[in-house]
Formats: structure tokens, C-alpha cells, sequence
């Protein structure tokens, strides 16, 4: 293969007694995905599922589903967006629960940190224009806390499928500048790792902003960074200073006017320097449009296409040539995204054609 593939994937498509709560009876990432409606002439949206439908992750065979097209399409496996609030507090967990705990899919994975709040403004687009408030808040407790947490995953750093760099199970941070603790927990994983047999945790950070964030993140010491660096490509693409001004005005203004960027001025400016470092795993982004989940405050990607996605992998794939290995790493960002517009599952306009690029360019000339 000529690179590792892993793609982040949301479990939020099954009802909780907390969204329940929060958003209405029955809410999962299909209810906003559901309601979306275009906000200019050729918006794409809204967006339908194909192949699986609406589907609900309580269902196995529908995760069965998922890993053989991620599986033929060349993608190594899946990072689990893992919530863990602090104090034993966890949400969605029950999808990943049942993988690990029946063996099925036989499909590798490993876990990332979504280490965030949750406001009024994070799942429903109806409140975009409320004020702010946060639901549940991410706390870090000490270490107690994080005994705990570590004996939590524990089981899935053994399972035969978790996924490893230098066989060391992998971990992500979400948002590893807002966690204060971080080298404490680090190296308190680190010790609790090997005390249970495993080499130790590969830990590896979430970068956004600008691009002087990317070394704020590895000077914490965490062993690699994922550049997120589509704030860079918006600036690059605007220019900084119009984006600087736009943002602004948006703080105050919300909505007054669309945050839309050509998918293909994206891609362009997407990589940096940063992305080249063996330390450093790119991601790659087939589309992006946040306007089921956001309304008007979203940004939008306008052009997006299979085609265009082919030259964005390409770029990635010749980023990641000259590492070792192991360590020729590039992150899908996302597997199944639907109200960020951030997926590659088969939809009623593309098909499989996301996922038809990724196989014949992994499996070209092999």
C-alpha cells in the first residue's frame, strides 16, 4: 500500500438520553443532515445517503458495512471519536463498545479524544443564533481521573486490532492546547502503559489555527502532530488580512454574508511545510460544508468533486513518499461527517466515487 489511511469516524448516529434531552427525542447526526436546505443557487444540499441509508450504529451489520468499503477502498481502519468528559462521564461510546467487546468488524482502529464542550451550538442549527451555552464541559480532574480513563481504553490498546506506530497504540488529542495537564498525563499514561505490558502510547495532537500552532503542539511534547490547517488555506485563499477582517465582522455580525471557499483553492494551499516532517500525518479532506450543523455561521467548500479529490491525494500521497514506512501516515478527515459535509460515504449525487478515487489511487500499480 502506498500509504496508511486512517479515517475519522463519528459515532454520533444513535439516539442517547442526553441528546434526547438536549435536541429532542430521537436526535442523531441524521436529524440536521435530514432538515438542511440550500442557501445559494447550486448549494449542494441536502446531502442523502446511498448505499447504508439512515442508518443507526446500533446495528451491526451496518458496522460490518462500513469497514468492507473503507476495507476496498484501501483505508487501514478507523479512529473512533472517543468522548470523555472527565469524572468517568462519557457519551457515544456504545458503537465503539460493541466492536470491542464482539470482535466485529475484524477492522483495525484506535481511539481520539474529542477533549471539547459541548454548547447549545454544537449539534443543532437551530440554535446558531442563541446565545452560547455550554451543556456539558470538559473537565480535567487530575489524576485519578486519568487512572481511570487509561484502565477505561486499556482493553482496546490490546486488542489485536488497535492500530500502532513503533508498537505503540495510538492516541489523539483533539485539542492538546487546551488540556494544561497534558505532560502529566502523558507521561502518566506513558508509566501505566508499559506497567501493563505495552511499549507505551504513541501520543499524537490536533493542530489548527495558524501555522505557528503546529509547533505549539509538538513543543508539548506529544510524539506527531495532524496539521489541521484549513485556517491557513482559508487565509491563503482570501488572503490573511481579508480573512482576518471577515472574521471579525462575523463575531458581531453572524451570518451577514456566506464563509465560502472554491474546494480547489483549498486543496492548493492546504499542505505545509509541517505536513512534510516524519512526525507529521496530512489529512486529506474530500469536501466540507457545515451548514446542516451551523446554518449561516458555516464554513462552506463550493466545487468539491471526486476529481478534484483524486489531485488532493495525490499531493498527500507525494507528501508522504520520502517517510519511513511506518510512518507514511495520512488521516481521511472524515469517513461519515454528514452534517459537516465531511465524508466519503455514498451519497445520491457521487455514489461511491469518493471512495472509488481512494482505491484506484492506493492500489495503482501495485
Amino acid at each position: 500500500m502506498k500509504a496508511r489511511v486512517i479515517a475519522f469516524y463519528l459515532p454520533q448516529f444513535h439516539p442517547i438520553p442526553e441528546n434526547d434531552k438536549w435536541w429532542g427525542k430521537g436526535f442523531t447526526e441524521w436529524t440536521n443532515v435530514g432538515k438542511a436546505k440550500p442557501l445559494f443557487k447550486g448549494h449542494y444540499q441536502p446531502r442523502i445517503p446511498a448505499d447504508l441509508g439512515y442508518y443507526d450504529l446500533r446495528m451491526p451489520e451496518i458496522r460490518e458495512a462500513q469497514a468492507q468499503m473503507a476495507r476496498e477502498a484501501g483505508i487501514e481502519g478507523f479512529m473512533y471519536w472517543h468522548y470523555w468528559f472527565g469524572n468517568g462521564k462519557r457519551l457515544l461510546e456504545r458503537p465503539f463498545n460493541e466492536v470491542l467487546e464482539t470482535g466485529k468488524p475484524d477492522f483495525p482502529f484506535c481511539l481520539g479524544w474529542a477533549n471539547h464542550s459541548w454548547s447549545t451550538h454544537s449539534w443543532n442549527s437551530k440554535a446558531q443564533w442563541d446565545f452560547d451555552e455550554t451543556i456539558i464541559e470538559q473537565k480535567y480532574p487530575g489524576n485519578e481521573d486519568y487512572i481511570n480513563h487509561f484502565n477505561t481504553v486499556l482493553p482496546a490498546f490490546k486488542d489485536k486490532r488497535y492500530i500502532t506506530i513503533e508498537g505503540k497504540p495510538i492516541f489523539i488529542f483533539y485539542a492538546p492546547l487546551d488540556f494544561k495537564d497534558i505532560n502529566l498525563f502523558m507521561e502518566l499514561w506513558n508509566k501505566l502503559a508499559i506497567n501493563n505490558d505495552l511499549k507505551g502510547v504513541y501520543f499524537i495532537g490536533l493542530t489548527g489555527g495558524w501555522i505557528e500552532h503546529n509547533q505549539k503542539v509538538l513543543d508539548l511534547g506529544v510524539d506527531a502532530i495532524i496539521p489541521g490547517n484549513l485556517w491557513i488555506a482559508e487565509s491563503k485563499s482570501r488572503g490573511k488580512i481579508m480573512k482576518m477582517i471577515e472574521h471579525k465582522i462575523r463575531e458581531f455580525f453572524p451570518g451577514i454574508w456566506l464563509n465560502k471557499y472554491k474546494y480547489k483553492n483549498i486543496i492548493k494551499h492546504l499542505f505545509t511545510e509541517f505536513d512534510k516532517l516524519d512526525n507529521a500525518f496530512p489529512s486529506i479532506i474530500p469536501q466540507w460544508d457545515r451548514s446542516a450543523r451551523s446554518g449561516r455561521r458555516a464554513t462552506i467548500y463550493t466545487g468539491a468533486t471526486p476529481e478534484l479529490f483524486r489531485k488532493h491525494v495525490k499531493t498527500a500521497l507525494d507528501i508522504v513518499s520520502k517517510k519511513p514506512e511506518e510512518k507514511k501516515i495520512i488521516f481521511l478527515r472524515s469517513w461519515n461527517e454528514w452534517a459537516e459535509g465531511n465524508y466519503v460515504e455514498p451519497d445520491l449525487k457521487y455514489g461511491s466515487g469518493y471512495l472509488d478515487i481512494l482505491k484506484e489511487i492506493l492500489f495503482e500499480n501495485i
